[in-house]
């Protein structure tokens, strides 16, 4: 078969994947992925080796499962602090490149940026902040950001990323379940050459966490912020610290993060994460899947509050490659912005999403190829399922079929990925080439039993350094846990991600949208994406979503909402060709009952469609669940009118 893309022999020559396969005797990706499941010490004592992890005492055993899979232990007996792995390089290798929306590049050398944490760790140890404190940082994606978060794991406090554009409620929530004695800010920043007043925000929120005993500003803007009696400057914390760097001693399971998800119902989940596990599982990730090695220059476009923006400042840094924080939008002041970052930043590995991708593509080709795109090694793609159409214009037109696409999918509590591709085997469009090394990921039935070419649940068989150890302050009691409740009661012993996926017959996987999202029409089980699809296809529509409302004959319906791609207009007889074409590729019982026309779809700060948030929204309810993350409100009133 072919496929959309090839490994040529400079992308196998430089994989450190694929050489550890060679010093291990190994032939081909599956026999690692066989070796990383059925010997775990040995793979990741290889991995954490290769890694250059830093201890200050070795472990003694790498696993320990004695209170079962939910609540395993890693490096059992071993101390570490991963900041000491992340900021242990070169000094003069260029570790940080951040930009800021109005144009302003800062550069810092990994020397550089170790004297800017060890000033702001020693300040806040100046200004009483000790292990274990959970200090909360509200900031956008720059400088400032890193240098908070590698302060916060330096000392051995527990950071909470929040997203630069939650509302005051989202934030206090927050602040008060972790019990946080910090909240570090900015007073503001540019979003599409509009001011947004955080300081504003962060007031509001602190107002309603009594906790907060500090606040800390930063000057993004450089404006006049209101003060409060809980405020200090930056650069009075900075003022107070040292050059020394002195890293608190921790073990490898001492909590460095607690990072919240949104669910369906109920508030916010805190998932911690400990030094020895989401940052080894990042750094694991980029280095076997991404490539991502020293001296490689890495671009997520991200926030601090996704995953994604920890994930790559943890990740990155312990890999010893320069990482890239950007506080805008992709398409500001125009559609070229991100492709004129790859090249005046000579960036090697770049990640966005598709969401992000599908609308860049309004703007067309030229904002791209007027740009130089050499340096580009790898395109990396996470947070939902791909479309072809804007798959392969990421694939032809961004990478000039030459870089492959790393499609990569995990979550908030797995710390990386579970499924990924790699720079050593083919790639098709939309899909991965398996589970990451060392995740021992299936596609299930409802018995657990393995199932191949049919959809599935994705589930994980054994654990992982990278997962969450459990949520904040949740109970570890059978019955009581939110935590075993949400991925472990499903399948006893067996993690339950709540994603369908499936397995092809050439062994390539795919996700197919979440569990909870699936269609069932006239007893056919369908993922929304597949829906989706099938809508983009017709030539008039950008974006669409798919959701099953209540049907008297099929027992449910499908109800699409499209967003039109420009010089298109809205008509009774464009929905009635855009639910024929549905029909054309998925076969008559899964026509739309009705196509509904928005300019925006209700999404998530990291560009993940709410499809539960449209769902209800269609069905007139009230209560719409956490909204926390909800990018714009005015979306789910557009689903209300376009349902009227």
């Amino acid at each position: 078969m072919v496929h959309a893309w090839e490994p040529s022999e400079r992308y196998l020559s430089r994989s450190r994947l694929r050489a550890m396969a060679q010093r291990r005797g190994l032939p081909d990706y599956d026999a690692v992925l066989r070796w990383s499941i059925d010997d775990p010490d040995g793979f990741w004592r290889e991995t954490e080796r290769e890694l250059g992890i830093s201890w200050t005492r070795r472990y003694e055993r790498v696993l320990d499962t004695s209170d079962g899979a939910p609540w395993a232990k890693w490096w059992i007996g071993g101390r570490m602090n991963y900041v000491a792995t992340a900021l242990g390089h070169a000094p003069s290798r260029l570790a940080l490149i951040g930009e800021g929306e109005e144009g302003s590049v800062r550069r810092l050398t990994f020397g550089e940026l170790r004297q800017e944490v060890a000033r702001f760790a020693s300040g806040l140890r100046a200004h009483g902040v000790r292990k274990g404190d959970r200090v909360a940082i509200f900031m956008p994606f720059t400088v400032e950001c890193v240098v908070a978060v590698l302060a916060a794991g330096a000392i051995g406090a527990v950071y909470i990323p929040i997203f630069s554009g939650y509302g005051a409620d989202a934030i206090a929530g927050r602040l008060r379940d972790c019990e946080a004695s910090v909240l570090v800010c900015a007073d503001g920043f540019s979003r599409r050459g509009q001011l947004v007043p955080m300081k504003e925000t962060a007031d509001a929120a602190v107002a309603e966490a009594p906790s907060v005993r500090l606040v800390i500003v930063a000057p993004r803007l450089g404006r006049e912020a209101p003060r409060g009696a809980r405020d200090v400057a930056w650069a009075d914390v900075v003022a107070r610290g040292t050059d020394s760097l002195e890293l608190e001693d921790t073990s490898a399971e001492d909590p460095f993060m607690i990072i919240y998800t949104s669910g369906t119902t109920g508030k916010p989940k805190g998932a911690v994460h400990v030094h020895g596990g989401f940052p080894l599982k990042a750094a694991q990730d980029l280095a076997h899947c991404f490539d991502l090695q020293p001296r490689d220059v890495i671009f997520w476009m991200s926030d601090i509050g996704w995953m994604m923006g920890p994930w790559l400042i943890a990740g990155g840094l312990l890999v010893g490659a320069t990482i890239v924080v950007y506080d805008g939008t992709p398409d500001f002041p125009d559609a070229s912005r991100v492709w004129s970052m790859i090249e005046r930043h000579r960036i090697t590995h770049l990640g966005i999403s598709p969401t992000a991708i599908r609308g860049l593509m309004r703007s067309g080709e030229a904002p791209v190829t007027q740009h130089d795109r050499s340096s580009l090694f790898v395109l990396g793609s996470t947070g939902e399922p791909w479309n072809p159409d804007p798959w392969w214009w990421y694939f032809r037109v961004v990478g000039e079929s030459r870089c492959p696409i790393i499609n990569y999918s995990g979550g908030t509590e797995i710390g990386g990925g579970i499924l990924g591709c790699t720079t050593w085997t083919p790639i098709q469009p939309g899909s991965f080439s398996g589970p990451c090394p060392g995740m021992a990921a299936d596609v299930v039935d409802d018995a657990a039993r393995p199932v191949r070419g049919a959809v599935g649940e994705l589930v994980i068989r054994t654990p992982w350094p990278g997962m969450t150890r459990g949520f904040w302050r949740d109970s570890r009691e059978p019955g009581a846990s939110r935590y075993l409740q949400t991925y472990w009661d499903r399948f006893p012993g067996i993690w339950h991600h709540g994603d369908w996926a499936l397995i092809d017959d050439e062994g390539f996987w795919y996700i197919e949208g979440r569990s909870d999202d699936t269609l069932k029409i006239a007893g056919k089980r369908v993922g929304p994406a597949e829906v989706e699809s099938a809508a983009v296809a017709h030539p008039a529509v950008s974006e669409a979503a798919a959701i099953g409302v209540p049907h008297e004959l099929k027992g449910e319906g499908i109800v699409v909402f499209a967003i039109l791609r420009p010089g298109h207009d809205a008509s009774d007889e464009l929905a009635r060709a855009i639910s024929d074409t549905v029909a054309e590729r998925l076969g008559k019982p899964l026509r739309p009952e009705r196509v509904l026309f928005v300019t925006q779809l209700p999404k998530t700060r990291n560009a993940k469609i709410l499809r539960r948030v449209i769902r209800g929204a269609y069905l007139g309810k009230d209560d719409l669940g956490d909204l926390s993350a909800l990018e714009d409100p005015a979306a789910v009133e557009e689903v209300r009118a376009a349902a009227r």
